[in-house]
């Protein structure tokens, strides 16, 4: 088989079991940005050219998550106004540093998400809603919401992991905390996209082929979520973890 046929065929796959976790937990990027860099992509094309696939596949499990009504939108209004301002910035550093700084940087990113999944999973709490913070107690939300988007916009790899840290730490199980996760990323996504592409930083037909798998796989993953539970969620979750761990480990 030709290398190209293959490479869009490898995106695809790649993509579509992307997807699947990225709308059960996150960390998909984790899987999809190496390999772009793999097939040939120069690094910081890679990471603007992820954000096709994750665009992509936001929109299909943002979709599937309304149908069944579980978006808790009052939390959607309430971080992303400050994730949109740290995209903005993390996305302009990423269009600034050269391949070979990004590439150590991405490295040394994958290890330490590696550690921090392995040493700090996400416990979901016993409620299934939460209020949003009131008072003084909003400020360091949002600044924790700026953060994402900064990290976010900057290298994306892996924040679905974070968010859910957050918002399960606000009191949402992790079927809602996706619920929030999910269109939030796909708005912030959107906007890194426009400045990568402004930068000449996207390679549209890897990024399709990467997406036309992550559209599904995500819908696919949101209907598994549904359909198994909490529990079930909480342990494929865990299970990521490990195989992403290993991953990064004897892949160096």
């Amino acid at each position: 088989m030709s290398d190209e046929l293959l490479t869009p065929l490898l995106l695809a796959g790649a993509g579509l079991v992307a997807g699947t976790i990225n709308a059960i937990a996150g960390g998909g990027s984790l899987l999809t940005l190496p390999l772009l860099i793999f097939v040939g992509l120069p690094p910081t094309v890679a990471n603007g050219t992820n954000r096709i696939a994750i665009f992509v596949g936001g929109a299909g499990a943002t979709l599937s998550f309304q149908k069944r009504g579980l978006i808790p939108w009052s939390w959607v209004r309430f971080g992303l106004p400050p994730a949109l301002v740290g995209v903005v910035l993390g996305t302009w550093a990423a269009t600034e540093i050269g391949d070979v700084a990004f590439e150590r940087v991405l490295a040394f990113v994958l290890v330490l998400a590696a550690g921090w999944m392995i040493w700090h999973p996400v416990e979901p709490p016993t409620g299934k809603e939460a209020p949003l913070p009131e008072g003084s107690k909003r400020w360091p939300i949002r600044l924790a919401f700026f953060g994402l988007g900064a990290y976010s916009g900057f290298i994306q790899a892996g924040v679905g992991f974070l968010f859910l840290a957050l918002l399960s730490a606000q009191g949402l199980d992790l079927v809602r905390s996706n619920a929030v996760k999910i269109p939030l990323i796909l708005a912030f996504t959107g906007l890194a996209m426009v400045l990568f592409a402004l930068n000449g930083l996207l390679d549209w037909p890897a990024g399709l082929s990467l997406a036309a798998g992550q559209f599904f796989g995500a819908r696919f993953g949101v209907h598994l979520q549904v359909l198994k539970g909490q529990a079930w969620v909480r342990n494929v979750l865990t299970v990521t973890i490990v195989i992403f761990a290993i991953r990064l480990v004897v892949g160096g």
